[in-house]
């Protein structure tokens, strides 16, 4: 790529030309026929915005909290599995780049650096999150709340959707596995990865259920954030047992095929938190600062990049990174300025509509 990326498709097109091909299908790859993967991304597209006008936006605010820490903007990191496949310094560079541009990043339990090394490449007060696979050997699962309690991260992110590997065709086809001089990091036993990575062919623990969140929050203080909530009564639940924020994902789409969009989803999951202490977030498909609003109108209170972040980093390690952020940063401050925002707080569902609100059909009717 000559030119300077101008959108994340053209992050994304360098990634493509310049990865290994097997590590490149690891990070685009969704499950099955990928249907879900292309309703996350199809579906912003299904809702249209309606902007004010005559609103003073001489100075916008795009700044926010989540769990009470402050953030620049309500663009947050997603937790993805193995960084270094896309640049030498993996885990490091992104939460690099964080805390740069002064969000939050979250670490993968499947990462090709520790939590101290991580921790130990960025200020004492960058925000950092910690997204944990509960493991079938609860000594393990401890072990790694405590490491991640000790490397100063401020809340857990506990996933729910992944109690079987996913079948996802561009590993499955290109035969990929983890190269032998990458490890997952923090697990003490993988050290002498001799490629076959138990990543690809074992299980997290199928057998989890409530009573494993009860567990947690018996042995940590940290806040609870579970991560693939996809009902209204799961996220009932959720909050039943106390947790203090959903993230409202399918993974990516690399999971169960032929799911709604998390774009989708999201209303009944607001709806189902209303009244409650519990924060929304959402992560899949958000790749311009229009989806961004549109999914804060709905009700989310900040958003989380997956891939963008691994183009990114693709492209020039830290900096590639940064660059993603302040891109879609200045893609959302843009948009909340051209509807007539001065901060996100404002952002409201008035200001989006489904597309059939304006098929001809039926603005034609009211002639």
């Amino acid at each position: 790529m000559n030119n300077i990326p101008a959108s994340i498709a053209d992050f994304e097109t360098y990634a493509r030309q310049t990865m290994n091909p097997g590590a490149f299908g690891f990070y685009v790859g969704g499950a099955d026929s990928e249907i879900t993967l292309r309703r996350n991304l199809e579906a912003y597209n299904s809702l249209l915005l309606r902007p004010k006008v005559m609103v003073d936006v001489e100075k916008v605010s795009i700044a926010t909290t989540i769990l009470g820490e402050k953030i620049t903007s309500p663009i947050c990191v997603a937790p993805t599995a193995y960084h270094a496949l896309a640049h030498h310094d993996g885990e490091k560079a992104t939460a690099r780049a964080c805390a740069a541009v002064g969000t939050c990043f979250c670490q993968s339990t499947n990462s090709n650096y520790t939590m101290d090394q991580v921790a130990s490449s960025v200020p004492k007060e960058a925000l950092r999150w910690f997204q944990i696979y509960v493991q079938e050997e609860e000594d393990v699962t401890k072990r790694l709340i405590k490491d991640c309690e000790k490397a100063g991260f401020k809340a857990l992110v506990v996933t729910l959707d992944r109690p079987r590997l996913g079948k996802r065709l561009h590993v499955l086809k290109s035969g990929f596995t983890l190269p032998k001089h990458l490890s997952r990091a923090n697990f003490y036993e993988d050290q002498d990865n001799d490629g076959s990575d138990s990543y690809y062919h074992g299980e997290m623990y199928p057998g989890m259920t409530w009573k494993d969140i009860k567990f947690i929050k018996s042995i940590t203080k940290l806040p609870i954030v579970v991560k693939g909530i996809f009902r209204e009564e799961d996220a009932k639940l959720a909050a039943e047992n106390d947790v203090d924020a959903i993230i409202v994902s399918n993974h990516g789409g690399r999971q169960l095929d032929s799911c709604p969009a998390t774009i989708e989803v999201l209303p009944e999951i607001v709806a189902a938190c209303k009244g409650t202490r519990v924060e929304v977030y959402v992560d899949g498909g958000i790749r311009t600062g229009t989806d961004v609003f549109k999914a804060l109108a709905i009700g989310a209170r900040a958003v989380f990049i997956g891939r963008p972040a691994l183009w990114g980093l693709a492209y020039q390690g830290e900096n590639g990174v940064k660059q993603v952020l302040d891109m879609l940063n200045y893609e959302f401050r843009l948009t909340m300025t051209l509807s007539g925002c001065a901060n996100v707080q404002q952002i409201d569902k008035s200001y989006v509509a489904p597309v059939e609100r304006y098929s001809f059909t039926r603005t034609l009717a009211k002639l």
